[in-house]
């Protein structure tokens, strides 16, 4: 970041990396952070998230729909933290790819179980003053695996 000594920057983006991370320990205890903060309390007002197949939530209060909507039909998720992957600009945008394993009402999921499977997602966030202003999320909704049919590379056995 230009003007910005390389340590403050660096301390920027640990900032920017620790919000999103708490966010997502908040959504894997079924919203709430180990210090009681409710998973909404990690967005902006005006905050845009999109996740497949849902589409974009423009607002907190849609973004509370959206989560309501995916809380009815996943059980739980446990996001891998030792498995994340940060890309960082130095800016307000920072992208992570990781693994999960969990249970959706149609079964249950854990990356590499099949390889082709859930489990591999990948987040684009953009943070400023201490909150998520955008969540972008990339993965395969089909948490149970069941959307086979459609591709003919994924035979019975699964490959």
């Amino acid at each position: 970041m230009p003007g910005i000594p390389a340590a403050s920057a660096a301390s920027a983006d640990e900032q920017r990396k620790a919000l999103v991370t708490a966010y997502l320990k908040a959504f894997d205890n079924g919203g709430t952070g180990s210090d009681g903060k409710g998973v909404l309390d990690y967005f902006a007002e005006d905050a845009q998230f999109f996740f497949p197949k849902w589409g974009l939530a423009k607002g907190k209060a849609q973004i509370a729909t959206l989560f309501g909507d995916l809380g009815a039909t996943v059980k739980s998720a446990t996001h891998h933290f030792w498995s994340f992957n940060w890309i960082q600009t130095g800016g307000d945008v920072l992208a992570v790819e990781g693994t999960t394993h969990g249970e959706h009402r149609d079964g249950p999921w854990r990356v590499g179980l099949p390889e082709w499977g859930a489990g591999r997602w990948c987040g684009v966030f953009e943070v400023r003053d201490a909150l998520i202003h955008r969540a972008f999320i990339y993965l395969d909704p089909d948490y149970a695996g069941q959307d086979t049919a459609r591709y003919p590379w994924l035979d019975a056995s699964g490959r």
